[in-house]
């Protein structure tokens, strides 16, 4: 089977390319390179490997990435509540109309799966604080990021749901762990790096939920659904996690700090970020089977592994976050 991944050189694109040639697919790559292609160097001399600098707002790029491919892995994005605040023009061309490009010319291309990233942002707040949210329930999207996978996950799912090609969306959890193109600005990296690093973590609002899944776990969900029965996964949504993977914020420190030892800890009262849910991730497990490998404990060891040997000189430098 070949396979286009849209944002293969990013942060959970670098490690599915890597697992997806491990398994012996063909391995086709389109990539602004907005952050570099550092992540791909080791693998750009696999005779399964193909990569194309492109962007998915040019539809003549994404004509020429489609072309001959039987799946489609959508990762490429403006990703993160920040980045898409901040560069809010951008996102929506990419996020949005980056996308309906993509769909479109993988339909008349004859692509026959179309795996869709979203997110576990688009749940937004609970409405109960001590219950959890599934596939069913409202959708509460509370950032341009969230908004716009939301969409992209409605275009896809419910207006194009006769469509040819089986569209399945995954709601990723919050990511976490070693990647070829390592990011320092997400919530448990963030905090071990810290930790490790300059001895000290400031906390705010400890109180609330999110899931978090490790990047290997998230990356393995794709290759689930490309090889899972199309009765299974067509216009289908999962979350992507574990149940028991549910942390607040107060409880990844207390994590961290098994892990790294002498930790200042400061605790900030904060409403500021109203995203606050616990996902249940029994769907995937019953109906596909999945089940992670990896916590965030193990994480967490594996970031502050790498701080401590020194190999990366300064994990504070821009190239290890999106803003």
């Amino acid at each position: 089977m070949k396979v286009l991944v849209t944002g293969g050189a990013g942060y959970i694109g670098s490690v599915l390319v890597r697992q997806l040639l491990d398994k012996g697919y063909y391995v086709r790559v389109i990539d602004s390179l907005k952050f570099g292609g550092d992540a791909l160097y080791d693998v750009m001399l696999n005779p399964n490997f193909e990569f194309f600098k492109g962007d998915l707002r040019n539809v003549e790029d994404v004509k020429k990435a489609v072309k001959g491919i039987d799946a489609v892995a959508h990762l490429a994005a403006i990703v993160g509540d920040p980045a898409c605040k901040k560069f809010s023009d951008e996102a929506q061309e990419t996020n949005w109309m980056g996308g309906v490009n993509l769909f479109t010319e993988a339909e008349k291309s004859g692509v026959r799966k179309f795996v869709f990233a979203s997110t576990c942002s688009n749940y937004g707040k609970m409405p109960d604080p001590n219950s959890f949210v599934f596939e069913t329930s409202p959708l509460n999207p509370i950032s341009l990021y969230a908004e716009l996978k939301v969409k992209y996950e409605q275009f896809l799912l419910e207006e194009n749901k006769n469509s040819p090609m089986c569209c399945t969306s995954l709601r990723f959890s919050t990511v976490y762990g070693f990647s070829p193109r390592i990011r320092f600005d997400l919530t448990v990296n963030e905090f071990t790096r810290n930790a490790a690093f300059n001895g000290e973590q400031e906390i705010w609002g400890a109180q609330f939920w999110r899931p978090y899944c490790h990047v290997e776990d998230l990356a393995r969900s794709v290759s689930l659904v490309l090889e899972s029965p199309e009765e299974k996964v067509r216009a289908n949504v999962f979350n992507v996690g574990s149940t028991q993977e549910n942390y607040s914020k107060g409880m990844i420190i207390e994590e961290v700090c098994k892990v790294v030892p002498n930790v200042k800890v400061k605790f900030v009262e904060s409403t500021e970020d109203p995203r606050d849910y616990r996902v249940n991730f029994d769907k995937i497990k019953n109906e596909l089977g999945y089940t992670i490998t990896k916590t965030v404990p193990d994480g967490i060891r594996e970031i502050y592994r790498l701080i401590k040997s020194g190999i990366v000189t300064d994990p504070y430098t821009q190239k290890f976050r999106n803003i």
